[in-house]
Parts: C-alpha cells; structure tokens; sequence
C-alpha cells in the first residue's frame, strides 16, 4: 500500500510518522501518543476511547450525524478488535438501545449511541429501561444538533432523560467527554440504572487533547439477583417505579458534589451565571482577564439544587447559558420558589429562542462588546447543497418525474437520505420529509384520501431502518401506492456505513406479500432512462401495491472501493 510521510514538530525534536492516504491528519496527531502520553480526538471519539478504556463489551448504534463517529471510532480501534468489543451496526437506534440493554442485563458494560432524533425512535426502550434498571453499566449517548445543520429538528435530549428520572452527563470539553463515561458507568453500577450521556454538534466534532487513564477490564459474566427485574408486568414496573423515584435525592446529592459541577465566586454580584455544558467555553471566551461574575458550571444532572441556591442568595439576577431548549431555566423559579428573582435567557429573550449558542451570542447577553460583521448579502448566500455528480437517486428521479408528470400534482413523499435533496433545484421532485420511513405511510395515507397515484421514495438503509411496518400497512390494504427503494446499498448520508439491507430488499419485499408481478429492480443509468420510465408508469397504473427497487452502488463507495482494490493490485 502507498504511504505518506507526515512529518510534525514537538517540542524542539522533530517527529515523523507513515500513513496511508486514507486517514486524515488525527492519525499525526494520534502517533504523537507515545511521545506525550496524550491523544488528539473529536469530542466523539474522545467518548469513544472513553468506552474503551473504561471495559465497554459492546457499543450499539445506528449512523446518524453528529454522533456517527463514536461507533467508527471503535470499529477501527485494534484495542477493540483485539478484546473482542462488539460495534457493528444495529438495523435501527430501537434494536441498538434494546440490544445494548441485553448486554447490560449480562452484567457487562455497554453503550448505545445515536443522534437527538434517533432517541425517538428508541423512545420505547429508553422510557421503560429507566424501570427495568440496568446490570452492567449502561450508557445512552445521545448527539443533539442546535441549529439543525442536518437535521429535522433541534430537540433537547435533556428532557427524554428528565421525563425518564435518569442522570445526564452534559460535558464541556473534550477531557471532560473521555472522564464522563468512565463517572457515567460508575454512578450507573451504583444505582443500577441507565445514565444518558449528552453532547452538541459543536463539541462532537471538534478536536481537543486529551489524557488518557489505564484502560479497565471488562464485567464478567453476571444475571440480575432479582429474576423478574426486567420482567414488567404491572405488578412489577410498579414496583420499580417507585424504586426510581426513591432514588431520586440521591442523584441530587450525588450532581452537588459532583466535580463537574462547580461554582466559581466572582466580585460583582449584580449578576449570576448559570452555564451548562459547553457555553462555559463561551463565558470565559468573553471575559479572558478573569470572570467578574459568580459563574455555576452544570454539566451533571439532576441540577445541583444546592450550588443554584447559593447562586440565587448571591445574586438577584441570574442568566442561564444552555444549549438547546430552556430545560433548566424553566425549572428555576418553581425550584428556588423565589418570586423576586431576575431570570434571563431564551425564555425572555436574552438569547435567541432558536439556534446554537456562540461566543458572540453569550457576549451580547453578558453586555460584553461584540464585533459583529455585516449580514451577508443575498447574492452571497450559501450554495445549497446537492447529490453527488453521478448519484443513481439522479437518474432515478429523473426517469420518475417523466413517468408521472401525466398525473400531474405534487405526489412524491420522501424520506430521510441523500435523495431528499431532489427537493431542491433544479430536480424539484420531493414533496414531504418528515421522518424515518414516513414517506411509505404518508403516501399510504394521501390514496386513501383520494391522491392515486401517490409515490414513496426511500433509500434502502432507511427501508429496514424504519419502513418496512409500513410497507406491511400498505400490502394489508393492498394500497394503490408505488413504493421506490432506492438501493445504493450503503447507508450513505453519514458516510457509507454497512446497511442492514445489503442483499436483502427482494426477500423482505417477498416476505412481506408484495406480489412477484409488481416487485421490479431497474438500474438507474441514463442508457436505461426508456426503459425505466416504462417500469415506473406500468405500476403507477397498477391500482395496488407495488414496489421497484432502482439499484446502483453508491458512487463515493464505489470509488473508494477501487482505490482499495487498485491499491490491493500494486502491494508487492
């Protein structure tokens, strides 16, 4: 294999390191670990090697942007292989969270990670393992994304785990992300419950030195002592459920002595600071002589119900910094019963209601001088982004607006994936995105309000993530819906993952009860554009169910696949 020479500077030595072409510059970064005893990662991966050393057995998740990289981390890490850490990927965030509660139930510590809208779709899971409690220490990591750079929403995670009574580790820095999991762990063996791990996009996919512990040795082996812990039956979830809410002062005492929250006295007390997570990076951004104000630094929950009481003796006024919704500061004022105490932040304006939070956003609602630069004009707007120049969805679309442009009317409901960017100019050819396999049951909903013929258009990852209940709908009605898988077989969004449906599609379909007469395969290439046109109209027409799958690899695989098969030709 081809290598690159990178070559750094430490200190006063000079270091050099080999490479192949694939990695990017962590892997410089990385090598330097012998020479400084530190290693140089994403907030991701950070919580990642965090797992690792802190005797993960398995790591369960499904792809999804900002928390993709903390599963590829381990998959790549030798450590990982060697000591047999399980990482590959689940069908979906549900199976992901129910699997690693398996593990957990075996008495060895596992992790579960997804993104904000991927909790969701675990809901179930992560609702009721708050009940069952957990054996092993067992983690659910979950990415939100403020600002929704890809994304539906911006939810808040905070509040699945205040509504589930569990403890949330929010961390502020990298180091922080690695040291949580092994504080996470821990408090969840404690009490034997589930323990929710937050972070923002910001922070995942940032790159920050850390240092690293002596990694620990898995669980063994071991069975609840309560056979029927897990077992929730009513008579038995009621039982446990008041187990959770007994436990409940506790995880408050353990958040005030927690070291990651801390309160930092200031001189001037006109004014109060509540930060949590990572907008304590952006106060002291602000304020790089020295904070003037009081400043409580939250990244534990339950909140640190003593350390705000002492901020609101201090302080009449305080401002809550958080990212995301206004968790904690909707809860102030009901917590420190206190009708004359000033509250500020997204609630009343200070801060924005929607978005991130960013230094300059902090600054102004600190009163700190800010230099903002003008808005930027229109002519100067981002370019929107697109599909990949010779993407099969392309050619896909293209054969599907001809095919039913003589139905005329907006009747395409999309899913989530890179195709849903036909939205945009210049295909114009999508009509809803809403959710995870929603395109299927959305379509299935418009016929039977008199939309005939209505499309759905799905990728193939996100057909066995989410559609395939459905497709199962649709066949039962025998629905007058044309359902397009569109197969790159990857899950290519966030990066070209392993799709559950690899080689699947046309057995699931089969086993489903789509009729063999009205499962097509096309291959989306422009030579093929007649003939695809053809199979598309002739099951439009259909008055029942119907499924095509337009199949073509996914064109950044492929091209990555034969660099590696090229460079596997050249090795001596």
């Amino acid at each position: 294999m081809r290598q690159i020479y990178l070559k750094t500077i430490v200190g006063k030595k000079n270091y050099g390191y080999f490479c192949d072409g694939q990695h990017n510059l962590g892997c410089l970064f990385n090598s330097i670990k012998e020479i400084m005893g530190q290693l140089v990662l994403l907030g991701a991966e950070a919580i990642a090697q965090g797992a690792l050393d802190a005797g993960m057995s398995g790591i369960y998740a499904y792809p999804g942007t900002p928390s993709t990289e903390i599963t590829e981390y381990v998959q790549r890490n030798k450590y990982a292989r060697d000591n047999g850490i399980r990482s590959s990927w689940s069908a979906n965030e549900k199976t992901a969270l129910e699997s690693a509660l398996g593990m957990s139930y075996a008495g060895k510590k596992s992790m579960v990670c997804m993104k904000h809208v991927g909790l969701n779709v675990a809901a179930d899971g992560f609702l009721n393992s708050a009940i069952t409690g957990a054996g092993g220490g067992f983690i659910v990591t979950v990415a939100d994304d403020p600002s929704m750079h890809s994304s539906q929403n911006e939810q808040d995670s905070r509040f699945y785990a205040d509504f589930a009574l569990l403890p949330v580790f929010e961390p502020s820095s990298q180091q922080e992300a690695y040291d949580m999991v092994f504080s996470a762990f821990t408090l969840s063996e404690k009490f034997g419950i589930p323990v929710m791990m937050r972070i923002t996009t910001r922070l995942s996919h940032s790159r920050a030195s850390i240092t690293t512990l002596s990694p620990r040795s898995q669980n063994a082996l071991k069975l609840p002592e309560d056979p029927r812990q897990f077992v929730l039956l009513p008579s038995i979830a009621r039982k446990r459920y008041k187990m959770l809410l007994g436990i409940q002062n506790q995880l408050i005492t353990e958040s005030d002595k927690s070291g990651y929250n801390s309160f930092e006295p200031g001189t001037d007390h006109s004014l109060g600071i509540i930060a949590c997570g990572i907008a304590c990076n952006y106060v002291k951004e602000n304020f790089p002589g020295g904070l003037p104000y009081p400043m409580l630094k939250i990244c534990q929950y339950p909140a640190p119900e003593e350390l705000i009481r002492k901020m609101a003796v201090e302080c009449k006024t305080i401002l809550v910094l958080e990212e995301g919704y206004p968790l904690l500061e909707s809860k102030l004022k009901g917590l420190l019963n206190n009708t004359n105490l000033t509250i500020k932040g997204r609630l009343d304006g200070t801060l924005p209601r929607d978005g991130e939070l960013t230094p300059d956003i902090v600054g102004l609602a600190l009163g700190c001088k800010v230099a903002l630069g003008p808005d930027i004009p229109e002519f100067l707007a981002n370019r929107p982004p697109s599909m990949c120049k010779g993407c099969g969805h392309i050619d896909t679309f293209l054969a599907l607006k001809e095919a039913i442009s003589e139905f005329g009317g907006d009747r395409t409901f999309s899913d989530i994936g890179c195709y849903t960017l036909a939205a945009l100019p210049p295909l114009d050819a999508v009509n809803s995105c809403v959710d995870m396999g929603a395109s299927i049951t959305m379509a299935k909903g418009a016929a039977d309000a008199g939309l005939i013929p209505a499309v759905a258009f799905i990728g193939d990852s996100t057909f066995t993530h989410s559609g395939m209940t459905g497709l199962l709908d649709a066949i039962n009605e025998d629905s007058p819906i044309t359902v397009i898988i569109s197969d790159n077989e990857t899950t290519g969004m966030t990066g070209g993952q392993t799709s559950a449906a690899f080689g699947k599609l046309e057995g699931i379909c089969r086993g489903l009860g789509v009729p063999e007469e009205h499962l097509k395969i096309i291959t989306p290439l422009k030579k093929n554009q007649e003939p695809n046109v053809d199979v598309i109209s002739r099951e439009l027409k259909h008055p029942g169910i119907s499924v095509i799958i337009s199949r073509r690899e996914c064109i950044q695989t492929a091209i990555k696949r034969k660099k590696e098969e090229k460079s596997r030709k050249t090795e001596p």
